[in-house]
């Protein structure tokens, strides 16, 4: 099965931005943090730790502005068409992910030859960025614990004492950034499942040609092999 169309409706520009924010931040989030955890050069703990903290912050402003735009800014909510919707539907169940949990796992097991036709994220896809919002909140709310102008505040230090004190809030969150390298990982792994496509869309804002899909239909009408009007 050739793969469906990939336009810049489905990846509206704003998005594109807050993605290259994502990846930015988690890059210098997991580099300070093993400085920090394991102080390997000299010198710079201090421009870590600021470093680490600045982009801490500025992952939840990111991900403040994803969730909060969502209702406003609108994007195509399957691969293969222009026609978009307030983006926030793109994460909410659809019609077209309903039963596939289990074709899609089959999928990317390459246990199955072609891909569900579905909604723009696969099932595993949208259970995956689901889960990453409490996951960031968690990890930035023991980073928070450990923060001196913030470790005495009442959460963290109830929090502190409940884990049994600040080496076992460190832990917690030293191996939480484990568990956010994994989703990292199984990001890429199910972004470029159905080819390299998706990565030329997200970083240049690169559109390409496929099978075209009639949302209505919910089936392919045809091939764009993006003309000039669409270049």
């Amino acid at each position: 099965m050739a793969h469906l169309a990939h336009y810049r409706e489905a990846h509206p520009l704003p998005y594109v931005i807050t993605h290259w924010i994502n990846l930015l931040s988690m890059i210098v989030l997991a580099f300070t943090g093993f400085v920090i955890h394991f102080p390997f050069l000299p010198g710079i703990m201090g421009i870590c730790r600021g470093a680490h903290l600045f982009f801490a912050c500025l992952v939840l402003v990111n991900m403040a502005f994803r969730i909060f735009s969502s209702p406003f800014i609108k994007s195509a909510p399957n691969m293969g068409t222009r026609e978009k919707r307030q983006d926030m539907f793109v994460f909410l169940p659809q019609k077209d992910n309903r039963h596939q949990f289990g074709a899609w796992i089959k999928y990317y097991l390459f246990l199955k030859k072609d891909h569900p036709l579905s909604g723009k994220y696969g099932v595993p896809q949208k259970l995956a960025y689901l889960a990453v919002i409490p996951l960031t909140l968690f990890i930035a709310f023991t980073g928070f614990c450990l923060w001196v102008p913030t470790s005495d505040w009442f959460l963290m230090q109830f929090f502190t004492d409940l884990v049994g004190g600040v080496m076992a809030v460190r832990i917690i969150h030293y191996w939480t950034m484990w568990i956010m390298i994994i989703f990292v990982m199984l990001h890429v792994y199910l972004s470029i499942a159905n080819g390299l496509a998706p990565l030329k869309m997200i970083f240049l804002w690169k559109e390409h040609g496929g099978l075209v899909y009639d949302p209505k239909t919910k089936n392919i009408i045809g091939e764009d092999d993006l003309s000039e009007e669409h270049a």
